[in-house]
């Protein structure tokens, strides 16, 4: 009863109703609720990606239901400018005149950012960057044009036949995009109507022009035509001119009479014999422009050679078809000892069909530069595209660049160091047989590239399978122990694998195709990419078969 009571004078004192107010004004305050600062919206983000129909652009992104609205901005030069700037209340938003005032430019890239607007303008997003996207080519009976269909001062304008018939051509400057203002015209015939092309001339070289055809005043369409450079004037000093000459021998002897330095220009589509006897002059030989795929072809029933103890500046090829007889034949089978060579090129070519493209079978050869620039290389044998056979000849610096490289049973193989190898925006399947070594500098003591090997931009497929059993895999390296390997966006297909001796900071199998479908014949050169998700498909392999935006 005592503690009954002791516990209710505790509840009554005034010390203890004190301290149950003071717990009761620090709850209170505890209790009490905070404001806290309102937040700027969240950037913008696509639900897809941007696409286009016909020249209207879709951006379709992410609803937040605290924006008010969307600032959209377009633009076509990376936004050093802004073309247009509108605001909308929708998340899906279609760029075209209803919203902008004005259509779009057909077949042009154009770039979007967004910003989410907030009922207080304090609160919105920052800008967000939705990114590029081309809009569609106008509808057309026009066919694009190819390399084969350019000239330097003429076009060959191609179309579908179909419904009314084609009039009139009219060529614009690349920057009028609207086409207002012709530069030249010309009337097409009712002949060149039913074929289906007519020639336009009067260009200027290395120029980008838009090329029209129309049904009286109806546009029927246009494409963009960028010349080549100035081809090689016939008449000036230093060519000699064998564009009017079809004879296959004709070759041979106008380089036995050519000076020092001289260019050798060969007629479009013509077959010419390759040269057999030896060489101990600068040349060139090149293949004139003309219309179709058709190039100016050397046929190859043995080699070209160098003159005994020659010393030559350059043997340069250019835009030529280089097609041997089978595989007992080269390009260049080197056989005579004291020459120094300070560049062998090839630029613009088709080398096809042969046992190898250069070979050095001799001692005391030496060659400082062997380049091959925008080229297809196609079915070579067991020299490969080249190949030091001897411990006292030397290639020193070796470029493989901007090229497709299809099928070759050796790659590259040198009995004698290198200074650099490079190998740069290039595509290649098939490089050596199955259980080959891709890179073999194959003699103990002086067997290094010592300057190293880059290689940049370039895609690889997997070995050549010559017996046809499904065996792939690759020899990476003979020799090159002392070689650095500098590697850099570049890739290799699912099914290329190492039997042996990888490639030192190779990316291995990093597509997550196989060859065959990444590309889409590789049998028949066709390396235009069937993988459309492939990553590389914009930056990596030769540029002729890279997406464009």
């Amino acid at each position: 009863m005592k503690t009954i009571k002791y516990i209710k004078n505790i509840l009554s004192s005034p010390q203890f109703l004190l301290a149950v107010v003071v717990l009761g004004f620090m709850s209170c305050e505890k209790d009490e609720v905070v404001a806290y600062k309102e937040s700027r919206l969240f950037r913008p983000v696509l639900s897809a990606d941007l696409y286009a129909e016909g020249n209207t652009i879709i951006a379709e992104m992410g609803n937040f239901k605290d924006a008010i609205g969307y600032m959209v901005e377009v633009s076509r030069d990376s936004f050093a400018t802004v073309e247009y700037e509108v605001q909308v209340d929708t998340s899906v938003v279609r760029i075209n005149e209803d919203l902008i005032g004005e259509s779009l430019f057909w077949n042009m890239i154009y770039q979007v950012r967004a910003t989410a607007l907030a009922e207080k303008s304090e609160l919105n997003s920052k800008s967000s960057l939705l990114g590029s996207v081309r809009t569609e080519t106008f509808p057309t009976i026009l066919k694009e044009p190819t390399i084969h269909d350019i000239l330097d001062v003429k076009a060959k304008v191609e179309w579908e036949v179909l419904g009314s018939p084609v009039t009139k051509i009219k060529v614009f400057s690349s920057d009028d995009l609207r086409l207002n203002t012709p530069i030249l015209e010309s009337n097409v015939s009712s002949d060149e109507n039913e074929e289906g092309f007519s020639v336009i001339s009067g260009l200027d070289p290395d120029t980008l022009y838009q090329i029209a055809i129309y049904s009286g005043d109806d546009l029927r369409g246009w494409r963009n035509y960028k010349t080549r450079i100035l081809d090689i004037d016939k008449n000036a000093p230093g060519v000699v001119d064998l564009t009017e000459n079809e004879d296959p021998s004709s070759l041979q002897a106008a380089i036995l009479t050519a000076n020092e330095g001289d260019i050798i220009l060969l007629k479009h589509g013509v077959r010419y014999d390759l040269p057999t006897e030896y060489l101990d002059k600068s040349i060139t030989i090149r293949g004139a422009y003309g219309f179709g795929k058709q190039q100016a072809q050397l046929y190859s029933q043995s080699n070209m050679n160098f003159a005994p103890d020659s010393t030559i500046d350059h043997l340069r090829f250019v835009n030529i078809e280089v097609r041997g007889s089978g595989w007992g034949v080269y390009v260049i089978n080197a056989s005579k000892s004291g020459v120094n060579v300070n560049e062998v090129s090839f630029e613009g070519c088709h080398l096809v069909n042969m046992r190898g493209v250069i070979r050095m079978k001799a001692d005391g050869i030496n060659i400082n530069n062997f380049k091959i620039n925008n080229s297809l290389v196609d079915s070579i044998g067991s020299y490969g595209v080249m190949t030091v056979d001897k411990t006292k000849s030397q290639i020193k610096n070796i470029a493989l660049t901007n090229s497709t490289i299809n099928k070759t049973q050796y790659f590259l193989v040198s009995k004698n160091n290198s200074e650099t190898l490079l190998i740069e925006n290039c595509t290649l399947a098939n490089i050596s047989e199955a259980g080959r070594q891709l890179f073999r500098w194959r003699q103990s003591g002086q067997n290094n590239i010592t300057g190293g090997v880059t290689i940049k931009n370039s895609i690889f497929g997997h070995s050549w399978d010559m017996k046809q059993n499904g065996v792939t895999v690759t020899r990476g390296i003979d020799g090159l122990a002392e070689t650095t390997f500098n590697i850099t966006s570049s890739f290799s297909v699912a099914d290329f694998s190492w039997y042996s001796n990888p490639v030192p900071n190779f990316p291995e199998g990093n597509i997550s195709s196989t060859q065959a479908d990444l590309w889409m014949d590789v049998d028949n050169n066709d390396f235009n990419f069937k993988d459309s998700g492939f990553i590389g498909k914009t930056t990596a392999g030769d540029p002729r078969w890279r997406v464009k935006l």
